[in-house]
C-alpha cells in the first residue's frame, strides 16, 4: 500500500515537471519572437518592411529591363525599314476579246454578215496593288515591272498616309524591275546590302503590302524568316528571266511583290517577287518565296535612269557547233564536252576578245558548256545587257586559256 502511494506521487511530480518546463519554454518563445522591439529579429523585420516599401521602384526597373530586352536586332531593323516601304496602287487598262457566239469559217457568211460574226474587242480599267521601297531621299522608288505593267496611273501611299502620283522612269521586263519617281524630297530610304555576301540561314525580313493591308493604318506588314536557299535559277518565265534568286521562308503573299527583303541590320538584299504556292488551287504562302538579288538590280539602275530601259540588243559574233568524237580525236582533245568555234565575225566582240577558229569553249563564267544548248542558255537565257563582260575558258592547241568578251550593242 505504501509502495503504491509512493509510485503515484512520483508520477505526479514527473507530470508537474513536464508541465512547468513547457510553460517556461512557451514564455521564452513568446517573449523572444513576439514582443522583441530590438535585436536581430526586429532588424530583419525592419529590412523586410524597407524592401516592401522599395518594391515599386524595383518593379519599374525590372519592367524597363524587360522592355529593353524586347528590342532585338529584328525590331531595330524594322524601325529602319518601315518608313521607306510604300504601297503601290495601279490603274491598268487591259484589252479583252469577246468571241462571237455565231462563229463560222464560211467566208461567204462572214462577208455577208460581218457584224454578226465579228469578235468584239473592248478595254477595261482595273485596279491592282503591290509594294515598293524608296531608294533615295529625292524620291526614287523600286518595284517589280509586273506590278506596274500597262499602268495608266500609279499612286504611291507613303508610311503615314500621304499620297503621291508616280512617274515611270524606266522598266526592264526581262529582269522584272521598274524604277519610279515621286516629286518629294528629304525622304527616308533604304540602303543596299551586298547580296553576294548573304548567308544561308541568316535572318530575313520581308516588308510590304500583302492583300492591301497597308491601307488600313498606312503601315507595312512585316514578316520574318531566314534565308532558305541561294542561287535559285528558274530561267525564262512568261518572258522574264529569273536567275540567282534568293529563297526565303519569310511569309510573302499577294501584294508583297516589289517590296524589300532585308537583313537583320536593315539593309536591302533583294526584292520580293513571287512565291511557290504548293498546289493548283492554293494562292497563299507556304513558306517558299523568292527575291531578286539587290546586286542584280543595282547594276541596272544607271541604265534605267539614263535611257529608261536596259539595252539587251547585244551581239557576240561567234558561230559554234557541237563536238563529235571524230573531230575531238583529230584535234587531240580528249572529250566531247564543249563547243567548237567555227566562225568569227570581223570586228565583233569575239574578234576583239581574240577568239580563234578551232577554239573549244568549255566554260562561261561558272557555267560548264557541254553543247550548243548550254552556250545559248548562258548568253541568251540570262539577263545580260550591253556593257557586261563574260569570262570564257577555252581549249586551244592543248592549252587552256581565259578570255574576256565585252558585249556591245548591235547598233555599234
Amino acid at each position: 500500500m505504501v509502495y503504491y502511494k509512493f509510485r503515484v506521487r512520483k508520477e505526479m511530480i514527473r507530470i508537474l515537471l513536464v508541465l512547468i518546463t513547457g510553460i517556461v519554454i512557451g514564455f521564452l518563445i513568446f517573449f523572444n519572437y513576439a514582443y522583441l522591439t530590438e535585436g536581430e529579429s526586429s532588424l530583419n523585420d525592419t529590412l523586410l518592411v524597407k524592401k516592401i516599401m522599395a518594391a515599386p521602384d524595383d518593379v519599374l526597373k525590372a519592367n524597363e529591363e524587360i522592355n529593353e530586352s524586347r528590342r532585338t536586332s529584328i525590331t531595330r531593323a524594322v524601325e529602319l525599314i518601315s518608313p521607306a516601304v510604300v504601297s503601290v496602287n495601279v490603274l491598268q487598262v487591259r484589252e479583252y476579246v469577246r468571241r462571237s457566239p455565231f462563229f463560222s469559217r464560211d467566208p461567204f457568211l462572214r462577208e455577208l454578215f460581218p457584224e454578226l460574226f465579228k469578235d468584239k474587242h473592248y478595254q477595261e480599267e482595273i485596279k491592282s496593288l503591290g509594294s515598293a521601297f524608296i531608294i533615295s531621299s529625292d524620291g526614287y522608288i523600286l518595284t517589280n515591272d509586273h506590278v506596274i505593267e500597262d499602268a495608266t496611273k500609279i499612286i504611291i501611299t507613303m508610311y503615314g498616309g500621304s499620297k503621291s502620283d508616280a512617274e515611270i522612269i524606266g522598266t526592264d521586263p526581262t529582269s522584272d524591275i521598274a524604277l519610279l519617281k515621286i516629286d518629294k524630297s528629304n525622304l527616308p530610304y533604304l540602303k543596299f546590302g551586298d547580296s553576294d555576301q548573304v548567308l544561308l540561314g541568316e535572318w530575313a525580313i520581308a516588308s510590304g503590302n500583302p492583300f492591301g493591308l497597308f491601307e488600313i493604318n498606312n503601315r507595312p506588314t512585316v514578316t520574318v524568316g531566314v534565308i532558305s536557299a541561294l542561287d535559285r535559277d528558274f530561267g525564262e518565265m512568261s518572258g522574264r528571266i529569273y536567275q540567282d534568286m534568293i529563297q526565303t521562308d519569310a511569309s510573302i503573299n499577294q501584294g508583297n511583290s516589289g517590296g524589300p527583303l532585308c537583313n537583320a541590320i536593315g539593309e536591302v538584299i533583294g526584292m520580293n517577287t513571287f512565291i511557290y504556292t504548293g498546289g493548283r488551287y492554293s494562292e497563299g504562302s507556304v513558306g517558299i518565296g523568292f527575291a531578286i538579288p539587290i546586286n542584280r538590280i543595282a547594276r541596272l539602275l544607271d541604265d534605267l535612269k539614263k535611257f529608261r530601259q536596259v539595252d539587251r540588243n547585244f551581239w557576240v559574233g561567234l558561230r559554234v557547233q557541237n563536238l563529235s568524237g571524230i573531230i575531238a580525236r583529230k584535234m587531240g582533245y580528249n572529250s566531247t564536252d564543249g563547243v567548237l568555234v567555227t566562225h568569227i565575225d570581223k570586228g565583233s566582240p569575239a574578234d576583239i576578245a581574240d577568239f580563234k577558229l578551232g577554239d573549244i569553249i568549255i566554260k562561261i563564267e561558272e557555267h560548264d558548256i557541254k553543247d550548243d544548248t548550254d552556250i545559248f542558255e548562258v548568253i541568251f537565257g540570262t539577263d545580260l545587257k550591253v556593257g557586261d563582260k563574260l569570262k570564257f575558258k577555252i581549249w586551244r592547241d592543248g592549252t587552256y586559256l581565259d578570255l574576256t568578251l565585252l558585249l556591245t550593242s548591235i547598233k555599234e
